[in-house]
Formats: structure tokens, C-alpha cells, sequence
């Protein structure tokens, strides 16, 4: 089944799942695919009137949100944006401001739950730490920097069943989920210290005023260490951090014939891979946006694991903000001779009162939040016409209480971009021809409705289509156990994702004038 041009498309998701463990290590692993791609990078606090027709950009917030997009080169003030939207936070545990912990002679970590995992699938698995630390520098300023301490710092021990360990398996978030991260008398050792003294160093604390405790106090000092040496600083450079436990067993390609991904944090690194590669490719040719009279733009946001009401969530102003700078571009024909000839644009003295409402009223956003594969242990929970299947393609997502923005004309307009799609190496069955041979263009869809009885979950695509206005419809790759720390996904759904955004980029100036609803 899996051949070499089948699977690289997994092989090079696999590569960035391994190089995300947190948000921030997730917008720069995008930032590095963009700029290889020829994306410039821009600043929110910065004027965009130097942004050119043909353009291509990228632009962040909090290192953890990420907006890129490609100027056509026909485009016009109040002219559609083509848009995808996804986010770049997975289920995890966070550490503590307050993390020193310890108990029957271990050191522990405090740690606090972000979003709704699957908790006692992080028991007995080895954990790193990943994220974001605040360092000062030699010239007195304060910078961020990426960290990643790749190997098994701490752990989650389960409780043995011959002490009352249970199944199904509970525990308290707050008293029972504390890593193990070493042995109080295995730190003495490396120190050379005994306790007594230890706990004198501890009361002689700098007398320097301090509005709060440095990191090295309200940490355990060698895990400050650890942290301060894959930053590149010494400990008391460090001034603050925002870390994440991750399972250091890499994402890999499994199954007896390699049909699988098993990972951490498929949701919603899925989808923000398929997001990014998609606006890549759609883009890779050099005549892409020479005749394009739209934007193509994707957005990856963080938090929404936790209900988007952030800076950087789905719920702020970021897209908003983004769109109505876009809106607003007009080029002169001068500005467009500067990288196209016999282009005709809009003159930059156009009335630009209502560019924002038109954007908004001719644009369209696919939301793209992984969905769910059928399990085949609990088929009983799935609503029995509505099964998706990894590797069968992308699931359109579909709540008549509109927890997925999904409707009719949407679910139109996406099926012609799947119909027009490259087709991937890989084909289901379904969509071979009658002869049993490959299409030589398309990619599969699905379609998924929750059973009545079951609760459901939603995305950024209601909370969206809810402050812009703009069409929009929900979709995602199927994967089982979602929210676990060990996922599974499809190894060919990637490619059929990034296939369907690149031909929803390529063709929806086209479509877009052929579906109007009011």
C-alpha cells in the first residue's frame, strides 16, 4: 500500500510534528517552511504601505499566532480574501509559576492542566519540557527565546494496582498529577551538599528587593539549570518562562503497511501543517498570483484549546485587524509595473470607505480543526451515516445547532475545490475509476454529524463567522483518541489536505462569483 511518493507527504509532517512541541515552536517551524518559500516577514506595528500586488508575507503575534498571505496581482480594494483558519495549541500540561515540589524525598513539578485532555493518558510517559523563556541579555535587554530539554526530565507515576490503583483509572488534577522529575538525595550527591546544608542556602536568600522571587527560588534550582543551558544563559539571566511537559517519543509512521501517524498534538498541528503547505503550494509556481484578483491567507491561532478569548486567540482582533488593513490596499498602475507588466489595478485614490464590509461580504474561511475517525472499539458511539475513515479524506464537519459554521453553499463550493484538487499519490478506493485505475485529479471528502444523544464539540469557525460575517465552513482531517498525549492519524490525509486548500486558494476567485447567497 505505501509506496515512496505515497508517503512523503507524511514524512515531511512527521518532521514538523517532531519540530512543534509547543505553540511557539510551531509558529517558527511555519516561519522557516514560509521563508524558504519566499514569504517576508512584517510587524503589526509597522505601516503596510510598502506591500506590493504579487506580494507574499507573514506576520505574528505573542510567538504563537501566525497570519501569512500572498497579494494577488489583479487585486483590488474590497476584493474577496481566500482564508484558512486553525490553531496551534494542543492539550498539555504547563508549568507552574510555583513549580518546587517535593514529597517522600522526590522532586516534583507543579503543573497546571491546559485544555481538556485525556489526563490519565499522561501517566507513565516520558516527559520533556518545551517553550518560551524570557533571558536578559548582556546589553540589558529582555528577549525570548525557544527552548526545547528533548529527553525524560520527569514523570507521571501511575499508583500500582496492588495499592488501589483503578480502572477505569481516576485520580485529582491537583494532589495526583505532580512529575517526578529525580530524588532529592541524587540531588544532594551532584551538589555535594548535605540537607542541612542545602536548607541553610535556602534561608539565605539575596536581600535585594525583588517584586517577585527569582526563577531560581520558585523552581527547583538544577531544573532552572537545565532550562538556563538550553537557553544559552546562565540561571539568574533567566527572568521568566512559559514551559510545557511534551512526550519526547517522536511522532512516526506506523501500521503494518505504514498507514498510520502516531503522534502527539495532531490536533491541531494536523491542520496548521496543512494550512501552511497548502498556501505554499498554491503559490510555488511563478506566475501563481500574476492574473489573481484575491489574497490567499491563512491564520493559525493559539488558545483555542481553552475558548479563544486571548490576544492571540481566534476571539481578538488579529483577523479582523489583518482584513481591514488588506481591504483598504490599493495599488496604482505604477505599483504594479514594479513586478508585473500590462497589469491593471485599482487607483490608490479609490473610495475605500466600504473595502472592509465588501471583503467581509465576498471572502470565505474553511476553519480547519482535526475531526474524528470512526473507532472501531466504540462504533456504537458514532452516528451510524456518518462514520469518517483515515485516509478516505478530508471530513466536513457539519452541527445543526451550528457548533461547525458549515452550510449548504459552503459544502458546494468545497466540493468543486475537491473536485479541481491535484490528485495525491495515494487514492482510496472510492475514488479510483471504474476501471480500478488512479484520477488524475480530485481528492475525497466526508461528512460528519455527532449522534443527538452525544455532546459536540466546536472550533473557531462559528466564533469567526460571527465577528466577520464572512462565509464559512467547518473541516478536518479524521484521527482517533483526540486529546490524547499518543494520537493516530491517517498517513495520506495530510496530502489530501494540503491538496484541498492549495486548489480552495487556486480556484476560489472563480467559484466565488458562481455560488451567491445573500
Amino acid at each position: 500500500m505505501a509506496h515512496s511518493a505515497a508517503i512523503r507527504r507524511a514524512e515531511d509532517f512527521v518532521t514538523f510534528l517532531n519540530d512543534s512541541p509547543t505553540p511557539f515552536h510551531a509558529v517558527q517551524s511555519s516561519k522557516l517552511r514560509l521563508e524558504k518559500a519566499g514569504f517576508k516577514a512584517i510587524k503589526e506595528r509597522d505601516s503596510w504601505s510598502n506591500l506590493q500586488p504579487g506580494g507574499k508575507y507573514y506576520l505574528s503575534r505573542n510567538g504563537s499566532t501566525i497570519v501569512a498571505f500572498a497579494i494577488g496581482s489583479a487585486w483590488k480594494a474590497g476584493n474577496p480574501i481566500a482564508m484558512v483558519g486553525a490553531h496551534t495549541d494542543s492539550c498539555c500540561l504547563r508549568v507552574k509559576p510555583i513549580s518546587k515540589r517535593s514529597a517522600d524525598g522526590f522532586i516534583q513539578i507543579g503543573v497546571e492542566t491546559y485544555g481538556g485532555g485525556l489526563w490519565h493518558t499522561w501517566f507513565d510517559r516520558d516527559l520533556g519540557v518545551a517553550g518560551r523563556v524570557m533571558v536578559k541579555a548582556k546589553d540589558g535587554t529582555m528577549e525570548a527565546r525557544l527552548i526545547r530539554i528533548n529527553r525524560p526530565v520527569c514523570r507521571v507515576p501511575n499508583l500500582a494496582v496492588h495499592f488501589g490503583g483503578s480502572e477505569p483509572f481516576t485520580f485529582n488534577k491537583e494532589t495526583q498529577l505532580f512529575p517526578i522529575a529525580g530524588l532529592v538525595s541524587a540531588e544532594l550527591n551532584r551538589t555535594g551538599k548535605t540537607a542541612a546544608q542545602a536548607k541553610q542556602e535556602e534561608g539565605n536568600k539575596d536581600s535585594t528587593f525583588a517584586p517577585i522571587r527569582p526563577a531560581t527560588q520558585r523552581h527547583h534550582p538544577y531544573f532552572v539549570e537545565l532550562v538556563a543551558k538550553e537557553a544559552g544563559c546562565t540561571p539568574d539571566d533567566i527572568l521568566d518562562f512559559e514551559l510545557s511537559l511534551y512526550d519526547v517519543q517522536p511522532a512516526c509512521i506506523g501500521g503494518i503497511n505504514n498507514e498510520f501517524i502516531y503522534s502527539a498534538r495532531l490536533d491541531n498541528l494536523g491542520m496548521t501543517y496543512c494550512a501552511v503547505e497548502g498556501l505554499i503550494q498554491s503559490v510555488a509556481s511563478p506566475s501563481a498570483l500574476k492574473d489573481e484578483s484575491t489574497i490567499r491567507l491563512i491564520a493559525c491561532f493559539d488558545h483555542e484549546e481553552i475558548g479563544s478569548t486571548s490576544a492571540q486567540g481566534a476571539a481578538s482582533n488579529m483577523l479582523p485587524a489583518v482584513i481591514r488593513r488588506l481591504s483598504c490596499l490599493a495599488f496604482s498602475s505604477d505599483d504594479s509595473e514594479k513586478s508585473y507588466d500590462k497589469v491593471s489595478h485599482a487607483d490608490a485614490s479609490a473610495d475605500l470607505s466600504t473595502a472592509y464590509e465588501q471583503t467581509l461580504a465576498t471572502s470565505f474561511l474553511i476553519s480547519a480543526d482535526m475531526a474524528h475517525s470512526v473507532n472501531p472499539n466504540y462504533g456504537g458511539n458514532y452516528e451510524a451515516e456518518h462514520r469518517p475513515h483515515m485516509n478516505e479524506g478530508t471530513v466536513i464537519k457539519i452541527n445543526a445547532n451550528v457548533r461547525y459554521a458549515t452550510n449548504a453553499p459552503g459544502i458546494v463550493l468545497l466540493q468543486e475545490c475537491a473536485r479541481r484538487a491535484k490528485a495525491a499519490a495515494y487514492q482510496p478506493p472510492s475514488l479510483l475509476d471504474s476501471d480500478g485505475k488512479a484520477r488524475e485529479s480530485g481528492v475525497p471528502l466526508q461528512l460528519f454529524v455527532v449522534r443527538n444523544d452525544s455532546r459536540c464539540g466546536s472550533t473557531i469557525g462559528p466564533m469567526l463567522s460571527a465577528a466577520l460575517g464572512a462565509r464559512t465552513i467547518d473541516v478536518g482531517n479524521p484521527q482517533l483518541a483526540m486529546h490524547s498525549i499518543r494520537e493516530t492519524g491517517g498517513a495520506y490525509d495530510a496530502e489530501f489536505g494540503v491538496n484541498l486548500f492549495d486548489s480552495f486558494f487556486e480556484h476560489f476567485s472563480e467559484l466565488e462569483a458562481k455560488i451567491m447567497v445573500d
